[in-house]
């Protein structure tokens, strides 16, 4: 491009224009008409012009504005009442949150320990207290107990955060369904809920705040409306605390599963004999099944309503994915079983009875975990209780409610068995072995020839068996007579006992004395308030299956006194060393060991051709003595061999008469069948006792004496005590030379 001059020309852009202008040029221009095809917008109504129909009048109008003021009101107050209440319940989870310990201290809540007692073979067969054995990890149980406990407690446990508001629905639902209140039956707890309750939601027991631990527990398990809010709070803050396999742990610790068992581990160990790591679905679906009612389903109790129970369990493991099909058929074809120790359940009155022997701080109210030693051989006991269940199936009448109560024990008084009634299962009921005082009868006869045989005369000795009456001051005129009121005249000490007269007896009580005869059956160990007068020869005076038992060992050991017991030692548990010994066995000597041998002749007599011969063993050789009180309210069978003693008492708890019982009747016969299943498989054994020979026949010939005229009577007619050749009167007069004095 070409210049003048040669100089390049500027370049101008065009002026713009201002807006002002641009305006008032848009202004001038004439309008553009609108296209045909557009429909001309119609002026608008004025909001607050025109008459009905409008938005902004009419009723229709004014509903619309009053639901919107009441819809606005109600979420205004709806999220500030939320964002209220929210923050309290992060607050009260915080609170509950920052005083939970660390988990592994909530793993024994227990306010007591537990005893465990072991036989004389060191192996277990009764539990007392709370028993217990802590799971600290959860792989410490098996995964059959942990998918068990879910699928029957709590199938989402591992997807909620400690509640569930559907399974409280569902619960509410199915309470009023049922007719019952919202809160009863039915709760819809998770497990982390149960867990809390079972911590009592962090409240620990206080001995000054509650009466008993019982009521403390009733307060734990209140379901109201305020203690679920808590509890569910309680919960939260425990899914904030621990991990989902720690509260699991906890529960399983602490879960009551029936009879004594606190905890997964002590009832894997109480019913199966095993480790808990070691259950199998069926066992684990057992233990899962008592979380529903440990009393009513504890295999203990009833062992078919378990395994159903158990069944129930399979199937909702197996409907939840936890076994198969092949696991869970042979589950059911197999059901769990208990072990040998929980089967036999046997030995509860002896467990009860060795417990009162020790300590309450170490038994009773042991706060810690004891293990108590003892004597009992349950082969023994079974043997005892199925004697006695034996014979009174076969003889008593249907309804019948007479009870008995055995006695087994070894010559030093280790007792090897124990029955304290009818009912044999049992933990904490009446003991009639050891709590029943009642009298002897002619069971105490033996104590009385033991204080002739000891001052030097035998059994051969001879005593006039004829009607008899002595004047008893401050009560009268004392006659006894005997039971087939018959009398024998001359009779030897042994006749007297084998046919268990009674004058004989009263006869020789008096001559040797009767301080002389209640010293011995005291030494012997009859630890009770004896009779004073006559009546104290024919038992008379009250005692208990036990002592008496244990003083017919101290005969049969050659007439050393015994303390029956049953604890060998008491130690806790994983000490190495024990607190406590043995307390019992042989005591000081009573009578000579002569004495006692012949007496043990003079008591084989009472079987061989007695009135204990329904006791007899075949050629096993025993001794004893039956007896039965006034009216046939105590009927007595008590009798050993060289192996042990057995005593056994039957009577009414009221003291109602028997009917056609004596001790030579059904106490025998349960003696009898009980011995024989002791002794089956033991070798014979000789009784030690020494046989009279003819000169004790004839030294036992005692000069007439005629210092005593008490009177007697027969038919009517007083007669003088014929004294010639008389055993009480040569023993009385010895007596009374020997403290210097006479008539």
């Amino acid at each position: 491009m070409g210049s003048k001059g040669g100089k390049r020309p500027v370049l101008r852009a065009d002026k713009r224009q201002t807006t002002a202008k641009r305006r008032e040029k848009a202004a001038k221009a004439p309008a553009k008409s609108a296209p045909a095809n557009k429909r001309k917008a119609s002026p608008r109504t004025s909001r607050r012009g025109g008459s009905g129909g409008g938005r902004g009048r009419g009723p229709i109008a004014w509903i619309r504005r009053l639901f919107g003021f009441i819809v606005g009101l109600l979420w205004s107050l709806t999220w500030r009442v939320s964002v209220g209440v929210g923050l309290v319940l992060a607050v009260a989870v915080l609170y509950f949150y920052s005083q939970l310990p660390p988990a592994t201290e909530l793993i024994d809540g227990r306010t007591r320990g537990s005893v465990t007692l072991l036989d004389r073979d060191n192996q277990v067969f009764a539990w007392r207290g709370e028993q217990f054995d802590s799971i600290t990890e959860i792989h410490q149980v098996s995964d059959n107990v942990k998918n068990a406990v879910v699928a029957t407690e709590d199938r989402r446990f591992y997807r909620h955060f400690g509640i569930s508001p559907r399974g409280v629905a569902s619960a509410v639902k199915i309470n009023l369904s049922e007719g019952r209140s919202a809160l009863s039956g039915h709760g819809g707890s998770t497990l982390t809920q149960q867990t809390a309750k079972l911590l009592c939601l962090g409240v620990p027991y206080d001995s000054d705040t509650w009466e008993t631990e019982a009521a403390y527990e009733d307060d734990c398990r209140r379901t109201t409306i305020w203690r679920k809010v808590k509890e569910a709070i309680f919960a939260m803050a425990m899914e904030l605390k621990y991990t989902k396999d720690e509260i699991l742990v906890i529960y399983l610790n602490r879960a009551y599963l029936g009879a004594s068992a606190r905890g997964f581990e002590a009832a894997s160990q109480r019913y199966f004999g095993i480790p808990a790591a070691q259950l199998n679905p069926a066992q684990g679906a057992m233990l899962a099944g008592l979380l529903k009612a440990p009393t009513r389903y504890a295999p203990t109790s009833n062992l078919a309503r378990a395994q159903d129970r158990a069944d129930t369990v399979i199937k909702l493991m197996y409907d939840q994915g936890y076994i198969t099909a092949a696991e869970r058929d042979d589950a059911w074809a197999h059901p769990a079983t208990l072990s040998e120790a929980a089967k036999s359940n046997t030995g509860g009155y002896f467990a009860d009875w060795v417990m009162d022997t020790g300590p309450n701080f170490l038994t009773r109210d042991t706060t810690e975990d004891v293990i108590l030693y003892t004597t009992l051989d349950q082969r023994i006991q079974a043997a005892a209780e199925g004697a006695m269940r034996d014979v009174f199936e076969a003889k008593l009448k249907e309804g019948s409610e007479a009870q008995a109560a055995i006695v087994v024990m070894s010559a030093d008084g280790a007792v090897r068995a124990m029955v304290g009634g009818r009912e044999t299962q049992v933990s904490g009921a009446f003991n009639r072995a050891t709590m029943a005082r009642r009298q002897t009868g002619s069971s105490f006869k033996p104590f009385v020839y033991a204080a002739a045989l000891d001052l030097g005369y035998t059994p051969l000795a001879t005593v006039v068996d004829e009607p008899y009456c002595i004047d008893v001051p401050g009560s009268g005129e004392y006659c006894p007579k005997n039971y087939s009121r018959n009398f024998h005249g001359r009779v030897t000490l042994v006749d007297a006992l084998k046919d268990s007269l009674n004058v004989p007896a009263v006869k020789v009580a008096e001559a040797v004395g009767l301080e002389n005869v209640r010293k011995i059956a005291s030494d012997f160990g009859i630890d009770n308030e004896l009779a004073v007068g006559p009546a104290l020869a024919l038992g008379a005076s009250e005692s208990t299956l036990v002592e008496m038992s244990g003083a017919y060992a101290g005969i049969l050991n050659g007439g050393r006194s015994v303390h029956p017991y049953g604890l060998r030692e008491l130690r806790i548990q994983g000490d190495d060393s024990p607190l406590m010994g043995q307390e019992g066995g042989f005591g000081e000597r009573v009578i000579s060991d002569q004495a006692a041998r012949y007496l043990v002749y003079m008591m084989s007599q009472v079987i061989d051709a007695g009135t204990g011969q329904r006791a007899k063993l075949g050629d096993r050789p025993a001794a004893g003595k039956t007896g039965t009180t006034q009216a046939a309210r105590d009927a007595w069978f008590i009798g050993f061999t060289a192996d042990y003693v057995t005593g056994v008492w039957m009577g009414y708890d009221d003291n109602t008469p028997l009917t056609g019982v004596t001790g030579g009747g059904l106490p025998a016969e349960i003696w009898q069948e009980a011995m024989l299943r002791i002794h089956d498989g033991l070798p014979v054994t000789q009784l030690p006792m020494a046989l009279p020979s003819a000169a004790d026949l004839q030294t036992a010939e005692a000069p007439r004496y005629e210092g005593n005229t008490n009177s007697a009577r027969s038919n009517g007619t007083e007669q003088r005590r014929r004294g010639s050749d008389n055993l009480a009167e040569r023993v009385l007069q010895d007596v009374l030379n020997l403290f210097g004095r006479g008539n």
